[in-house]
């Protein structure tokens, strides 16, 4: 449903000092989007700092190349004089790790700007718009609202945004407003084939050796209906990868042909295990991931278990088991 942007204006008017962060394993919607309305801000002569909740992954290394993302560490004292909180791409307490305790302490207005089903009370203003592909769109839809001049380098946030969202535009999602958008961007100075160079091609020998186990680790259940797969905490040392390196390989088990829902599972390296789910079409894995404690949309979706490994696949095979299609 199309958000009315007037009272997002209206809340950056009475600010002046802004602290922006996205989800825990930070990704391209949600990096790019904050990185693109940060600036957005700046214009307007706001004070913003840019927070990441855990390690900036080395492949959205480009979208940091000013250095103005910074680390959140608690206790957070170089963030408690702010008057104003926007988190963009999540709406659960759950995906905000170490800075949720902190921004509940937090005695100042908040914003969400996501496009998740799922959602906690942040106790925030929530510009929710579950029909968008990615919250890229709606950091676009913000910046036109607050009469922001789009810059190249906020239109390649914005670009990679959009397009990782919709797996560079091959997913269901992807609409021809879609198009439209990703269009504009590239008119605004957008580089389409510089940012796949710098988002696909860049890989680390360590990622395609962990990419290469978890291709050999792919199993089979209830009649190829599904595939999984899993990643041992100490796969990182004998491969040389890094945790950030498990991004996207959930891909390979969707696409193994009969497949209906894909599993991925990746023991933490502090404790739990991240269980990313995805599904062709018929089953709603948001609806299996709240399950769990987590949440997404109806074909992507993610949960953390507090289980050991072979318990936890065993929980979330189970739960796939009973909501299955018959046929």
């Amino acid at each position: 449903m199309p958000i009315d942007w007037q009272p997002f204006v209206d809340f950056v008017g009475r600010h002046q000092r802004f602290v922006l962060t996205t989800h825990v394993r930070p990704d391209a919607d949600g990096l790019g989007s904050m990185r693109a309305l940060g600036a957005a801000l700046e214009q307007q002569g706001k004070q913003v700092h840019q927070l990441t909740l855990s390690v900036l992954p080395a492949r959205y290394d480009f979208l940091n190349t000013d250095g103005k993302i910074d680390r959140f560490q608690p206790p957070g004292d170089d963030w408690k004089n702010t008057d104003a909180v926007i988190v963009l791409d999540t709406g659960t307490w759950n995906q905000l790790g170490d800075f949720a305790p902190f921004m509940m302490k937090l005695d100042c207005p908040k914003v969400v700007i996501d496009h998740h089903r799922t959602q906690d009370d942040l106790k925030a203003l929530r510009l929710v718009d579950t029909s968008a592909e990615a919250t890229g769109r709606l950091a676009f839809e913000a910046i036109t609202a607050l009469g922001g001049q789009v810059t190249p380098s906020m239109a390649d946030a914005m670009f990679a945004a959009l397009a990782m969202d919709t797996g560079w535009f091959r997913h269901s999602n992807a609409t021809p407003q879609t198009f439209a958008l990703a269009s504009q961007l590239v008119k605004l100075g957008a580089r389409p084939e510089i940012l796949y160079e710098l988002l696909f091609e860049r890989n680390t020998l360590g990622r395609l050796k962990l990419m290469g186990m978890a291709l050999e680790r792919l199993q089979m259940e209830f009649d190829g209906k599904v595939c999984w797969t899993a990643i041992h905490r100490t796969d990182y040392a004998a491969t040389g990868a890094l945790p950030q390196d498990t991004e996207d390989l959930v891909n390979f088990t969707r696409s193994v042909a009969g497949v209906e829902v894909g599993l991925f599972f990746v023991e933490q390296v502090r404790s739990g295990i991240k269980v990313s789910f995805r599904s062709r079409e018929r089953v709603d894995v948001s609806r299996l991931a709240e399950q769990f404690g987590g949440g997404g949309h109806r074909l992507a979706s993610g949960a953390t278990i507090e289980a050991p490994l072979e318990e936890a696949r065993s929980r979330v095979l189970e739960a796939v088991r009973a909501v299955l299609p018959a046929g």
